[in-house]
């Protein structure tokens, strides 16, 4: 039996960074695959402390919320830093990632037809943080010198921005770089690779 059960919609969604994760990290994991509908009714929704999806399932313990998903896989396989300082770093660094995923929502749920523009105009302005963090650390990582969990988010916004604006990443060359060796890691690729991965739509409304 696997040793997590990741519970979520037939999207890539928030889900994308923990099978990053796990993936990487060489772990299995079942998946429950809930229909929209079936989450309509109400009954699932109702036993997630907060009414929502993504829900991972590790022995006896129940997480919803996908970044505390993170940190506890990341706690789980050492992908937290080296350090109590690292490791709030990488929060912090996680929380850099998830500001400019929520900016990303809003445009993709609320604004594609109005805002993408703007918001393809806008976003050298967010990448260039990271692009600054990852040339100062001569690692290739965020923080430190082995990946963490905000490496693996950070890696998940990145390609989804990378199929909105293929060109985003033509002037952030430390960006490009980290993709490039992200997605080389061996298990990483091997799951980017497989159908399991490529049948997902990113988003559930049909933009991307």
């Amino acid at each position: 039996m696997p040793p997590y059960t990741i519970t979520y919609f037939a999207v890539r969604g928030r889900c994308g960074a923990m099978k990053f994760m796990l993936s990487d990290q060489g772990q299995e994991w079942k998946e429950v695959v809930v229909p929209f509908d079936e989450w309509m009714k109400g009954d699932l929704k109702a036993t997630c402390v907060f009414g929502q999806l993504p829900k991972v399932q590790d022995g006896d313990l129940e997480l919803v919320q996908s970044n505390a998903i993170l940190r506890h896989l990341g706690r789980n396989h050492d992908a937290y830093g080296s350090n109590n300082k690292e490791a709030s770093q990488i929060d912090m660094m996680n929380d850099g990632v998830e500001d400019l995923r929520l900016k990303y929502v809003k445009m993709i749920y609320q604004e594609y037809d109005t805002g993408k523009d703007k918001y393809i105009k806008e976003l050298p302005d967010h990448l260039s943080k990271f692009e600054a963090v990852l040339a100062k650390n001569k690692s290739g990582f965020l923080v430190g010198g082995k990946v963490s969990f905000a490496d693996y988010s950070l890696l998940e916004v990145l390609l989804n921005h990378q199929v909105l604006c293929p060109t985003c990443l033509d002037t952030f060359p430390a960006l490009k770089a980290f993709v490039a060796m992200m997605t080389a890691r061996p298990k990483l690729k091997a799951f980017l690779d497989s159908e399991d991965f490529k049948k997902l739509p990113i988003n559930g409304n049909g933009k991307q």
